[in-house]
């Protein structure tokens, strides 16, 4: 059997391996991507969910990061009007934290850093008189209101891989990369099935490592020079809560000392609170909550709410870490959240490339500089060309999702608003494709619960790399938060069964 040689091999299957993998094989280079467990299980599905400019590391002066964060912001609401919609930010001023002139300078730099072109700028708000006054306490009368956007994180990831895919990279998932050595001018790269245990080898011109906690564990299964450089694992960690206020912007919160705290409204009976930045130093994968960072964000919150919160009064949580650059910072809110590029390479040795840090809004960026960096130990590649290229289901302009929605219900008025809304939401435009089939209720299959069929776990399963309850529920929809335990286990078992009849 011939061996499978590739220009490009990306170890992770998070934002970064899969924004990297897109790219790439849009270029015309042959793209391997391998994941020890599922698309977007690690860092990349327990974000805060935002598209945004990152108003905070002004404070920083990191200009360049959020200029760049800012103008990805208009770029990915462009290409991905159905996972990602714009957000109006309420900002109430609290006295004896940053003056006023202060804020408005900083609102200013942001409305002008990044060639603001779809999303309105900012305006002053009188609190005692606007609706998003009614849920705060009375103290806050003075408020400003900016753009960012909301994103389904995890649903970015898998249009990523997805249109990888399409574009001819293998996509390997549940696949954990058992060693990769060099041998001449190629990277041998073993892997491990996770489902079967069956192994695999092939052969790369080039190493990405976009592991991202894992970055450092990976490195010692290589042969690479030890540079020096390390991973500083921040945690950042959310509580959902049932909605605390009844409209659609969300709410930035600034705390005594120093960190800011997001209330925006999710999947629209809750309220998503977070996060927290903590120094981590156990495993990657094996972190939770703690008691301490659930009473810090709902402390955060009554500090603003009239409605108080305590711990029981969390539906669901979630932890996640951000492998950031070390860069000796004292406190982990104030390490840089830019992205490093780090190139082990010899003269005439295959070259493995480690990425640090990184956000969510700046993947594509990310990816285009990791091509630029390893141009010279590639095939000659196309242009840049992600900028205006939809994502899958993305081909619509962000004012006509509700258009989107209405003529999905009009060629298949068998579903109600609701399921066309979910579906829009989840697919866009190819939710035309799910349901091209289907003629009449029973067409959309067993029924689990709140807005899932079977039609759509079929996709999942087919289209997404889905193999479990958890994948559906937590990674490729929100619908977790809906459906109870009976209703999610016999989604596991019906879905278990699937995969064994096509095994």
């Amino acid at each position: 059997m011939k061996e499978s040689v590739f220009d490009l091999a990306i170890i992770g299957g998070g934002i970064n391996g899969c924004g990297i993998a897109r790219d790439a094989a849009g270029r015309g280079l042959a793209v391997f991507l391998c994941e020890q467990g599922d698309l977007a299980g690690g860092t990349s599905s327990v974000s805060t969910k935002l598209i945004h400019g990152g108003l905070r590391y002004l404070q920083y002066y990191e200009f360049r990061l959020v200029r760049e964060a800012l103008r990805e912001r208009e770029v990915l609401l462009r290409v991905a009007p159905h996972i990602i919609r714009p957000l109006r930010f309420i900002l109430p001023h609290r006295k004896g934290m940053r003056p006023a002139w202060l804020i408005r300078l900083g609102l200013f730099l942001y409305d002008h850093l990044g060639g603001r072109v779809l999303l309105p700028g900012t305006t002053a708000l009188n609190l005692a008189t606007d609706q998003a006054g009614l849920p705060l306490q009375k103290c806050f009368v003075r408020g400003f209101e900016y753009s960012d956007c909301r994103v389904m994180d995890s649903r970015l990831v898998v249009l990523n891989a997805m249109d990888a895919a399409a574009r001819g990279a293998e996509i390997s998932v549940r696949t954990e990369c058992v060693s990769a050595i060099r041998e001449g001018e190629l990277w041998k790269i073993r892997m491990r099935d996770g489902t079967t245990g069956t192994e695999r080898e092939i052969s790369a011109h080039v190493l990405v490592n976009a592991t991202g906690p894992w970055l450092e564990t990976f490195l010692s299964h290589t042969t690479h020079k030890a540079a020096g450089e390390h991973v500083r694992m921040v945690k950042g960690s959310h509580i959902i809560v049932k909605r605390l206020f009844d409209h659609e912007r969300a709410y930035l919160f600034q705390n005594p000392d120093g960190r800011i705290v997001f209330a925006i409204p999710y999947e629209q009976e809750f309220t998503l609170i977070g996060t927290t930045d903590v120094d981590f130093h156990g495993t990657p994968g094996k972190m939770a909550i703690s008691a301490e960072e659930i009473d810090y964000l709902c402390h955060a919150a009554n500090e603003y709410f009239v409605r108080q919160i305590q711990a029981a009064d969390v539906v669901h949580s979630f932890s996640g870490i951000r492998p950031l650059f070390d860069d000796g910072k004292n406190e982990a809110q104030a390490a840089t959240r830019d992205y490093i590029l780090k190139v082990d390479t010899d003269y005439g040795l295959p070259p493995l490339l480690s990425i640090y840090g990184g956000k969510i809004t700046t993947y594509r960026k990310l990816a285009e500089a990791v091509l630029k960096r390893l141009a010279p130990h590639l095939p000659p590649m196309r242009k840049c060309w992600t900028e205006t290229a939809p994502l899958p289901g993305g081909d619509f302009h962000p004012d006509e999702f509700d258009a989107v929605v209405d003529r999905l219900l009009t060629t298949h008025p068998v579903i109600d608003r609701k399921l066309s809304v979910h579906l829009v939401r989840m697919f866009g435009t190819e939710a035309f494709y799910l349901l091209a089939n289907v003629r009449s209720e029973e067409d959309l299959g067993e029924y689990f619960g709140d807005c899932l069929y079977e039609k759509e776990v079929c996709y999942l399963i087919d289209r997404e790399w889905a193999r479990t309850a958890e994948d559906v529920l937590w990674r490729r929809t929100c619908l977790g938060l809906f459906l109870n335990p009976d209703q999610t286990r016999r989604l596991d078992i019906w879905m278990r069964r699937k995969l064994l009849l096509r095994l």
